[in-house]
């Protein structure tokens, strides 16, 4: 029987973030068993989509997370990414994260 798990390579990369905003797509794609090409192209889906906001700082990126944003699925419409986040991760204090607009 093949492996899963609840929750997608996606979702797995937000909570990474969340967990570490100044992480290297290196770091990314190890914690989530997957190429750098393949971590790159999570975060560019989820940067696209409007949930991350990448920033320069000088050669590296850092990640924020847009807590405000509610979630692509439509069953869970009514719950924000950053609900989600806080079930599976403690995100208080995390620098990574907006809790508004930005």
């Amino acid at each position: 029987m093949a492996e899963w798990g609840f929750l997608t390579n996606h979702a797995r990369a937000l909570l990474f973030i969340a967990h570490d905003p100044e992480a290297r797509l290196r770091d990314l794609a190890v914690s989530l068993d997957v190429t750098e090409r393949t971590a790159y192209g999570i975060v560019a889906d989820l940067t696209e989509a409007g949930y991350v906001v990448k920033e320069k700082d000088g050669r590296r990126n850092r990640y924020h997370i847009q807590e405000h944003l509610p979630l692509r699925d439509s069953v869970s419409r009514e719950r924000t990414v950053g609900e989600v986040l806080a079930l599976f991760a403690d995100t208080t204090r995390r620098p990574g994260i907006a809790r508004s607009g930005v």
